[in-house]
């Protein structure tokens, strides 16, 4: 049976550490540890220190799997290994967008292996359609795709979270 849970909200919601939470308590440390499936690249010294906020905030019970592109293959390699959360969707689309790469075929493929995960998987992403639009094509079209991504995550997902303020409220 697949369990795939969607958590959405604003920057600095709290999004992350209700899925931390979340996803540490799916599993059991001592027989399947969690997996975090990190999808952020350091590209700069203020990404270096939100990843190494994450990274001390989880401490030794996650095994940390780097898969900027290639979710399809991190989720693969940890399936019936644990719970796992990908941490996050947003910062993938970016990365598929960046690379130049379908990312509607990328997010097509993602929902077709979800059903066929035996672990769950718990999905971080940004609702990012809450506020101004944006002033130029390409926050525009990146606005559009997290938008419609995260419609598609949250149609196949068990549950869907919105976080505000740190506290969790089920939508589905």
């Amino acid at each position: 049976m697949h369990k795939t849970i969607l958590i959405t909200g604003g920057a600095r919601s709290g999004k992350s550490r209700i899925a931390e939470d979340m996803v540490l308590a799916m599993g059991n440390p001592a027989h399947y540890p969690a997996h975090y499936i990190a999808t952020a690249e350091a590209w700069d010294d203020e990404m270096r220190a939100r990843i190494a906020e994450h990274q001390a905030r989880r401490g030794p019970q996650w095994i940390t799997h780097a898969a900027p592109l290639d979710l399809l293959g991190a989720l693969a390699l940890t399936d019936g290994q644990g719970p796992r959360l990908v941490d996050c969707l947003t910062l993938w689309l970016t990365n598929l967008m960046l690379a130049d790469q379908d990312w509607r075929a990328a997010g097509q493929a993602l929902l077709a292996a979800l059903p066929q995960q035996s672990s769950p998987v718990v999905f971080v992403t940004n609702e990012v359609g809450m506020g101004i639009v944006p002033d130029n094509a390409l926050a525009r079209a990146f606005r559009d795709a997290a938008g419609t991504l995260n419609q598609w995550i949250a149609a196949e997902a068990c549950e869907v979270i919105f976080a505000v303020a740190g506290l969790p409220m089920k939508v589905k």
